[in-house]
């Protein structure tokens, strides 16, 4: 007797099928989605016009923040300068435009400035051979102390007759405000960046095995350099976005845990710290994954600490997960990388 009954677990052509596999992308939108069903059932002003329109705002200082430390992430390297970076470089545009200077002219000078502290980063990082976390965590406060002598206070704010600063913090395009919008395009531009220019290939290619790539005769060196240097000025983008939002910077950031919400938003979002794989598109599902989260943690009231605790332990989860999936190859662990 033929039977006309197809076997288990093989196509029509009798080929085999591919187990479906779950990426961790796809485990934190469909969390992303169930948390935000429950914040929109369960908490009354989740939904607000107001509490919308602040998420997204929030949102986009992280992110911004998250797509650089990814893309340095992708290299095989890690950067905790960022936040440092963002409010000395703001507080010193703001400082020089307090003397007279214009202040988008002061801004300009000030990107030149977070620029030169990227390259002195990725200097130390790709030709002292200084394991990036130790060269950045000294770096990040050598920034932070250097910017606290100079300036007189803590809080500095912005003029106020600055169109283009104004229209950051409160201007829209289709409804979509302008914070946004710029994250958006930081988004896009280093998508493209990584996925279709050489460079982007070879900092792939340099994450991924950088013995290798040295070997193939890869200018490694300069790569990294690079990718910290385009770090610093994404870092200073996030301070203008801030700045706008609202009308200046607080130094005293630093001392925040921001710089471990956007390591949470990057392992979490599926780039792992072992190099050469994710990109852009994990940035965007790690941020509205943590932004969710914390705006449901605030409404909810919270303590700052709590919510600390909380992101901690989903960090150190991620960590442990990041671990087991990318495990660190034996190049890595004899050079200290992380």
């Amino acid at each position: 007797m033929v039977s006309g009954s197809k076997s288990a677990g093989t196509t029509s052509g009798g080929t085999p099928k591919k187990p479906v596999k779950l990426s961790q992308e796809a485990v934190v939108v469909g969390i992303s989605i169930l948390l935000f069903l429950i914040f929109s059932i369960g908490l009354n002003n989740f939904l607000s016009e107001g509490n919308i329109i602040a998420l997204l705002k929030n949102v986009s200082i992280l992110g911004t923040l998250a797509v650089g430390m990814g893309f340095v992430v992708v290299g095989r390297g890690i950067d905790l300068t960022m936040v440092a970076v963002m409010v000395v470089g703001v507080a010193f545009s703001i400082w020089l435009s307090s003397w007279g200077i214009d202040f988008t002219l002061a801004v300009l000078i000030g990107a030149v400035l977070v620029a030169l502290i990227g390259l002195f980063t990725g200097i130390m990082i790709a030709f002292a051979d200084i394991p990036p976390i130790f060269a950045t965590l000294a770096i990040a406060s050598s920034v932070y102390g250097s910017g606290r002598i100079v300036f007189s206070s803590d809080v500095l704010y912005a003029p106020n007759n600055v169109a283009w600063l104004k229209w950051i913090g409160s201007g829209a395009i289709f409804g979509i405000p302008a914070s946004v919008v710029i994250f958006g395009a930081v988004t896009a531009i280093m998508g493209l960046f990584l996925r279709k220019t050489r460079f982007g290939r070879l900092v792939y290619a340099t994450g991924d095995n950088p013995s290798a790539a040295r070997n193939m005769g890869l200018p490694t060196r300069p790569i990294i350099v690079t990718q910290y240097v385009i770090s610093a000025l994404i870092a200073f983008t996030a301070g203008l976005i801030m700045t706008g939002l609202v009308t200046g910077i607080n130094t005293r950031l630093y001392n925040s845990s921001l710089i471990y919400d956007v390591l949470l938003v990057v392992v979490l979002g599926g780039i792992g710290l072992s190099g050469g794989q994710g990109g852009v598109r994990n940035v965007v599902v790690g941020t509205i994954l943590v932004g969710i989260l914390t705006n449901g943690m605030t409404i909810l009231n919270f303590s700052y600490t709590s919510q600390n605790l909380i992101k901690s332990v989903i960090l150190l989860s991620a960590l442990a997960i990041d671990a087991i999936i990318n495990p660190r190859d034996e190049q890595t662990s004899q050079s200290g990388d992380i």
